[in-house]
């Protein structure tokens, strides 16, 4: 094979593995702020073999997990504790150089936790501002800057969500601080199908058909299953019970059947019964 078009053949299959292994950065907890000394788990979702996660930071620039931070297993990797210090931009790369989607995750003694990946269209959305106390203090919400409501328990829903509320989140405690900013996502909700109600009641007609249909293909079955056991029998009786008839009615003719004697035959029998008769007359006299 000419040196050129192996080079090709070989750009080709890395362009195609790259496309059918690319992989998705996913973060445990779901949430772009994590709460100071917590730990993170991060994971390439449908990656093969050589995937990694990286990062960017104010310290490090493409940092690879287990080099200066996290602990690496397979295609994920696991902070313990986190620090403000690692606040940056995560991911995941091949050993080819492909890349998967990108999480922002910072790092703060109050939180805002919110969808790390978009939502869809018309789904329920909940925020909850988090400190270091277990019950939730009461926190104020904001979008883009602009106060939207006071939430006594820390925790503010969005009801059925759409493009609008797409934006720019984060909450404040009080004598605690503000979190970070975090931002909303929302996807388009797809289109559902429609199906035709004449086509759902030749669907719903034939689904009630099946059991009868599959009920008589099955008795077909068992009785062709009997006549293919049980034709050799009757066929092999047939043959000895025809045979045996025919024998017994050949017998029967040979026995019954009487040849009349010919004239020659007739004859001696005259000449017997003369002679006879003139033995007879002889002896009377």
């Amino acid at each position: 094979m000419d040196p050129t078009s192996l080079q090709r053949l070989v750009f080709l299959t890395s362009l195609l593995s790259c496309s059918t292994n690319q992989a998705r950065l996913t973060v445990t907890p779901s949430s772009s702020q994590v709460f100071k000394y917590k730990p993170v788990s991060l994971r390439c979702e449908d990656a093969s073999d050589g995937w990694t996660v990286r990062r960017n930071t104010s310290i490090d620039n493409r940092a690879e997990c287990g080099v200066g931070w996290g602990r690496p297993a397979r295609s994920s990797c696991t902070i313990s504790y986190c620090d403000p210090l690692d606040s940056g931009v995560y991911w995941c790369e091949s050993t080819e150089g492909s890349t998967s989607n990108t999480i922002t995750i910072t790092v703060s003694a109050v939180f805002l936790q919110s969808p790390v990946l978009p939502v869809i269209e018309g789904d329920d959305v909940t925020l909850i501002c988090r400190t270091k106390m277990a019950d939730p203090p009461s926190a104020d919400f904001y979008k883009d800057g602009v106060s939207i409501r006071t939430e006594s328990d820390g925790h503010m829903t969005l009801l059925h969500v759409n493009r609008s509320d797409e934006g720019l989140y984060k909450c404040s405690i009080q004598n605690e601080g503000e979190s970070p900013e975090s931002r909303l996502s929302v996807s388009e909700k797809p289109p559902t199908t429609t199906m035709d109600p004449s086509t759902s009641s030749s669907s719903s007609s034939s689904t009630m058909n099946a059991p009868t249909t599959l009920s008589s293909l099955h008795l077909v079955f068992r009785l062709l299953r009997h006549l293919v056991v049980f034709c050799p029998y009757c066929i092999c009786t047939y043959i000895v019970v025809s045979l045996y008839r025919e024998r017994a009615r050949g017998n029967d003719s040979v026995s019954m059947t009487m040849t009349p004697p010919t004239h020659a035959e007739q004859r001696l029998d005259v000449d017997y019964d003369d002679v006879m008769s003139a033995v007879t007359t002889e002896h009377q006299f």
